[in-house]
This record gives C-alpha cells, sequence and structure tokens, in this order.
C-alpha cells in the first residue's frame, strides 16, 4: 500500500472520473499553496506524501495548472524532487521557473535536460545564479545564439578553457555575444587577444578602455561570487540538509552506513546526502558538518577524513561535489588531496581529537 493510500488525503479513483478538469486542476493549485507556505515545516513523511499526491496530480491536469506548481516550487529550499524532476522536464511554460530557480535539481538533472531538451530549456537553465561547468560545457556546445549570449552574460556560470574558445569563434559574427565575453573576468590573457581580433571597432575599444590585459591576471567574476557573495550562509540555504538526513539515519540504523554508500553519494551528485553520511560517520554534529563541507578552508574535512579512514578516491570525490565544486579552484582542491595524503593515521587522529571540539563559523 503506498504512503498515498493511506494518507487518504485524495480520492485518486474518483478525482480520474471527474469529468471536469477545472476540478482536478484547482485541487493541485491547493496543494501547491499550501506545500509553498509549510514546506520548512513539513517532517519527511509529510514531504513524501506531497510529493506522491503532486506527482498524481501533474498527469491529471491542464498546462496551465502545472504551471503554477512549478511558480509555486521553484524556490523552495525544501521541495519534493520527484514533482520538481517531472516539472523540470515539462513545457517550456512549466518548467522554466524550475530550470531558472530550484536548487533541489543536481547537476546531472539538468545536464540531462540540456543535453535532450529544447534551446528554450537550455535557455533557463543559462539564467541560474550558479552553473558549473558540467553544464555550461552543453549549454555552449549544443544551445543556439541565445543560449550561448546568456552562458557568457551570466558571472556565475563557470567556462572551460574549451568553452570559451568556442564562445570566441561564435563571437566573430556576433557583437552582442562580443560585449558579453568582453564583460567576463575570468578570461586569461590570451582568449582576450582572441576576443580583440575578433571583436568589431567599438567593442575592440571598450576592451582596450578597460585595460583588460592588465586585468587577466585576477580572479573570474565567477569566482569572486563563489568566494565573497556566495558566504557559507548562502550555500547552507541552498540545500535542503534536514530531508537529507532523515535519509541517511535511517539507513545508518540498519547498519548499511559506511564509506561505499558515502562515496556512492558524493558520484550522484547528492550533496545534502554525503554531509549527513560524513557526520554520521565521522561523529560530527550535523551542524558542524555542514560548516566543515561548504568552507574554502578544507583542513578540517580532510583531518576528520583521514582519521575515520577514507579512501583517497572517496576524499577526491566528496572534493568535487557542492559548495566545493565552485569555491576551490584545481590548485587547492590538489593541495587537499596532498595533504591527505601526507597526514599519517595518528597525527590526523591527534589533530581531529582538537578540531572536534572546536566550532567553525
Amino acid at each position: 500500500m503506498s504512503v498515498m493510500t493511506k494518507s487518504n488525503l485524495v480520492d485518486f479513483d474518483a478525482l480520474a472520473a471527474e469529468k471536469d478538469e477545472k476540478r482536478r486542476s484547482e485541487l493541485a493549485r491547493h496543494v501547491a499553496f499550501l506545500f509553498s507556505r509549510t514546506s520548512e515545516r513539513c517532517s519527511d513523511e509529510q514531504i513524501a506524501i506531497y510529493d506522491d499526491v503532486m506527482v498524481r496530480l501533474s498527469s491529471m491536469i491542464e498546462q496551465q495548472a502545472r504551471a503554477y506548481l512549478s511558480e509555486c516550487l521553484a524556490e523552495l529550499r525544501r521541495a519534493p524532487e520527484q514533482t520538481i524532476r517531472l516539472l523540470a522536464e515539462d513545457h517550456i511554460e512549466v518548467a522554466a521557473p524550475i530550470l531558472k530557480s530550484s536548487t533541489v535539481l543536481r547537476d546531472l538533472d539538468l545536464q540531462n535536460i540540456a543535453n535532450k531538451a529544447t534551446n528554450d530549456h537550455r535557455l533557463a537553465i543559462a539564467q541560474r545564479s550558479i552553473l558549473p561547468e558540467s553544464v555550461t560545457s552543453i549549454l555552449v556546445s549544443k544551445g543556439d545564439t541565445p543560449v550561448k549570449r546568456t552562458v557568457a552574460a551570466n558571472a556565475g556560470a563557470q567556462l572551460s578553457h574549451d568553452s570559451v574558445d568556442d564562445l570566441i569563434g561564435d563571437a566573430e559574427s556576433d557583437e552582442l555575444l562580443q560585449q558579453a565575453l568582453g564583460n567576463r573576468e575570468d578570461l586569461v590573457e590570451s582568449q582576450i587577444q582572441q576576443l580583440i581580433e575578433v571583436a568589431s571597432e567599438e567593442v575592440k575599444i571598450q576592451l582596450l578602455q578597460k585595460g583588460r590585459m592588465e586585468e587577466a591576471g585576477r580572479l573570474s567574476q565567477a569566482a569572486n561570487v563563489a568566494a565573497s557573495k556566495l558566504s557559507n550562509e548562502f550555500w547552507l540555504g541552498r540545500y535542503d540538509f534536514e530531508t537529507a538526513e532523515g535519509k541517511v539515519y535511517a539507513i545508518a540504523r540498519e547498519g548499511r552506513l559506511g564509506e561505499q554508500q558515502l562515496r556512492q553519494f558524493a558520484e550522484e551528485d547528492r550533496f545534502p546526502e554525503a554531509v549527513a553520511a560524513f557526520s554520521v560517520l565521522a561523529r560530527l554534529g550535523a551542524e558542524e558538518a555542514r560548516h566543515w563541507m561548504v568552507r574554502p578552508d578544507t583542513e578540517p574535512f580532510i583531518i576528520a577524513s583521514k582519521s575515520i579512514g577514507l579512501s583517497l578516491m572517496t576524499v577526491r570525490a566528496l572534493l568535487a561535489i557542492g559548495p566545493w565544486r565552485y569555491r576551490l579552484s584545481k590548485v587547492k582542491r590538489e593541495h587537499a588531496l596532498e595533504l591527505f595524503q601526507q597526514l599519517s593515521l595518528k597525527e590526523a587522529t591527534r589533530m581531529f581529537s582538537i578540531w572536534g571540539e572546536r566550532k567553525l563559523d
């Protein structure tokens, strides 16, 4: 018997037989509105019930009503995962708010949608405040001109060297794309020179007036966003740790939580679950583990990981997800891995006993 059948909140058999589609749509709107006002107070079980209800209602209601669901859920930190993913793959009128804003979507979800959906879906994804290289690479390679312009103009979009080169190539015949690239702060000197060579006279003058060649060594705007605007509190507010902790604690009670499960969470891009699993395995408080795994300073995490016997493979996977995907440069990530390898178990255990008593901001 499903959670929904036991909940008795909705008689789906009767609802399916209802000839008036407006009644079903109105019910869906009421459910979405109620959830949007109570999501932060809902238990894990209640969220699961809402999720099942909205997934089933979504297949029974008109597009306009599904769009309302999307608007209600897009900005919520604790939103039902199945419903969010279903809406994200819907018609663009439904999917747009979710694709632009929902923090429930994982990078893997965005990659899949960017690969197979329409350019309208890609354009919505390109407007997200934070985008990793794994997503922007797809947007640049598959997207049309508006998508590419939007990605180039998005300061929170991380671009690989190849993506920048591709955009510069496209910019030769597109002055708006030239301007978008010219306003980025993360181009290296060789790329700036390439852009100057293909730019129109107006854009070329703007680039030279800005003294961009002298600024080439500065941190990228995306890195600045991650380093300043994206404080620890910003990242802590993006994830639904509470629901993840409930799932992980259940796995732990069943005796199934270990390093393999932790690494699986990392490989599946499930950052909140990875944090919860790490806190259990390291015997850290949940709040402390959250802070340790969003900080640009990875030393406490590295010490704890070594002291509990995690492998290099697991630590590498954890350093590449969540906020660390954005907040750690390649150099910092490699430095953290070097520290992990250099630390002895004895020394890490001694240091962890000290770190474990501190409350890190």
